[in-house]
């Protein structure tokens, strides 16, 4: 009968124990299953972009003008991402030749222009993760090569950096455990930058913004 009681008693507890582990489990904290985004990435990234320059002269006849701005651009970026079950934060910075530019008409036979020439920012990124997709917003400081001219006969044309600020939104898909693809979307205010030009024409001041839309690849090392 005592070996009964115990032969039982060991076949209750072989029982019990799996649904007495998955009680503890259950309470244990578990990370987000799936792709995991944490690690460094270099990549490139392409797009168009599209926005506006607002010029006024500073001296002699005033003038205004506002050339329509649009073009394509191409660059690389680096980033470091970190995942908290489906949190992710990071940083991004990443650099840019720019064929965005526009003109304007003053009068008959005289125009001005604006043209980006390259363009880059450095950004934190924060998202949510669901497996292999990741969207995220993205936002910090930028930076442009801005060329102002203008044509009248005699022309002119002046380079400065100038910088402001960035933000944005994306989404990326990780097609393996490496390669990463996305599209995403900014907008960038640039700032107002003077520009002392040679005597023949009037200084200026130059305020850009521009949009652009773009896609990325990325590899995850």
């Amino acid at each position: 009968m005592r070996r009964l009681t115990l032969a039982s008693a060991g076949f209750f507890a072989l029982l019990s124990g799996p649904a007495l582990a998955a009680d503890i489990g259950a309470d244990l904290p578990m990370t987000a299953p799936g792709f995991d985004w944490t690690g460094y990435y270099a990549g490139l990234q392409a797009g168009y972009g599209w926005g506006r320059s607002d010029i006024a002269g500073t001296e002699g006849e005033p003038f205004a003008a506002s050339p329509d701005l649009d073009g394509g651009f191409v660059g690389g970026h680096v980033a470091g991402l970190w995942q908290f079950n489906q949190a992710v934060i990071g940083a991004r910075a990443e650099l840019n030749y720019s064929a965005v530019d526009g003109s304007a008409l003053l009068a008959p036979g005289n125009s001005v222009g604006t043209d980006i020439k390259w363009l880059g920012s450095v950004n934190a990124e924060a998202g949510l993760a669901a497996d292999r997709w990741l969207i995220y917003g993205v936002g910090g400081v930028a930076f442009a090569g801005i060329e102002t001219s203008q044509n009248a006969g005699p022309s002119f044309a002046e380079t400065r950096t100038g910088a402001g600020w960035t933000i944005g939104a994306g989404v990326d898909y990780a097609l393996s455990n490496n390669i990463v693809v996305g599209a995403q979307y900014r907008y960038y205010d640039f700032g107002k930058e003077h520009f002392d030009v040679p005597n023949d024409f009037s200084d200026r001041d130059q305020d850009v913004k521009l949009h652009t839309l773009g896609v990325n690849f990325s590899y995850k090392f």
